[in-house]
This record gives structure tokens, sequence and C-alpha cells, in this order.
């Protein structure tokens, strides 16, 4: 199975950390969230991986060096603008082949085995979410999970944040054009045609959205290694 790591977002509400590094590159325990994703989709043997790089991307090609520092093959997708997260998926179509491929967002930490998604059967040109209890900066959450696995639009009361990790089938966008494209309206759109399902994810996990936010994340990995 191949993996994508989305990497090209600016972070601007990282600054004024992001103004000189990536996000995906800063640190948590030691290891750029870059690499805690590269080393745990190795683990799930994930070997060829996709990374898009628009922000400073210099640093992310460097960084990647192809792949060799992991013994893992990465091949960055290299945007002239951030084309947002579904814009970034299309553009690396190319690369990523006519299988069902694992997407996880280059901001987020988590301990997420990703070998379980490569179990999952997709429905054809669907999707599987991995779906987690909202944080308290974005209470509201994104969609309902209903019986089965079934994803849902949110109903009041029983959503799940979306966790930015994700299986979709190379047809689930199919015949969409290049450029700059959300990937929520595509998710919407793909629940009202019932070809999304998703899993609860209560382990942990972190939206790495601001400075106070990394610093926290960076404080419990540590010490849960040292436990």
């Amino acid at each position: 199975m191949k993996a994508m790591i989305l990497a090209a977002g600016l972070g601007t509400r990282m600054r004024p950390l992001t103004d000189s590094c990536p996000k995906p590159l800063l640190s948590v325990a030691g290891k750029p969230l870059l690499e805690h994703h590269i080393l745990g989709l190795k683990a799930a043997g994930c070997t060829e991986i996709v990374v898009n790089a628009a922000h400073l991307a210099d640093q992310i090609v460097a960084f990647c060096d192809e792949g060799s520092p992991w013994g893992v093959k990465i091949r960055v997708s290299l945007e002239p603008e951030p084309l947002e997260t579904a814009g970034g998926i299309i553009q690396a179509l190319s690369l990523l082949g006519d299988a069902p491929f694992l997407v996880v967002n280059g901001d987020v930490w988590c301990p997420y085995p990703f070998c379980e998604l490569g179990a999952r059967t997709l429905r054809p040109e669907g999707a599987h979410l991995v779906l987690v209890p909202n944080p308290v900066q974005h209470p509201a959450g994104d969609f309902s999970l209903g019986s089965e696995g079934a994803v849902l639009m949110p109903k009041s009361g029983l959503t799940l944040t979306f966790a930015g990790i994700a299986l979709y089938h190379p047809g689930f966008f199919g015949g969409l054009s290049q450029g700059r494209r959300p990937l929520k309206p595509l998710l919407e759109a793909a629940i009202t045609r019932g070809v999304v399902t998703g899993e609860a994810w209560q382990g942990d996990w972190e939206d790495v959205g601001t400075p106070e936010r990394l610093a926290a994340l960076d404080r419990r990995v540590k010490d849960n290694d040292r436990l």
C-alpha cells in the first residue's frame, strides 16, 4: 500500500515558528512530525510514500532525501502554491497508483496503527476515515458514525472529528481537474452517496495547530516515553 503525507500548508497559526520552518518539520520529542509519520508508515509496510510540499519546499525535499534515511522510497510532489487537501492529492494521483492509498495530515500527531487501514475494504470510489473525540478547539465535530461504520453528516450531540487520517480509493478523486480544491465538500458528497465508512480512534491524537499545543504535546510525549 502506498501512502501520502500532506505537508504543503503555510502553517499560518504556528507563526513565528513556521516563518523559517515548515510545520511538518517542527519537532515532537526530538523528532519532526514528518518523521513520526514516516516511521509509522514504514512499520505498517508502506515503503512508497508521497509527500507534497509548497511552503519552504526545499527544506521538505532535503529532509526527505528520497527516503534513504529510513529505507523507504519518498517522492515529493511540489506545488507552486498550496493546493489544499484535495488539490494536493489530485496532483499526486499519478504517483499513488491504481490501488487504495493512505493519506495522513502532516500536522497531526497520532500513534494510530496504520496497518489497520491497509486491511480495510473500500466501497467503489469510497473512503474510510479515522475519527476522534472532538477536541476543545473543535467542539462541533465534523461527522457522525452510524451503524456498521457508515459515516454520516453530523447529528446534534453525536459528532466526531476527522483525524486527518484516511484510506481512499483512487476513484474517489476520479475525473476531478487539478488546481486548488478543499477536501470537505468531496467528503460530504461521498457521504451523501453512502460510500464513506469510518472508525472511532480513542487513543492519543493532536492537531498541532498552535505553538501552545505543540509545546503541550511535546511535554506529554516526552513524559509518556519516560514511563
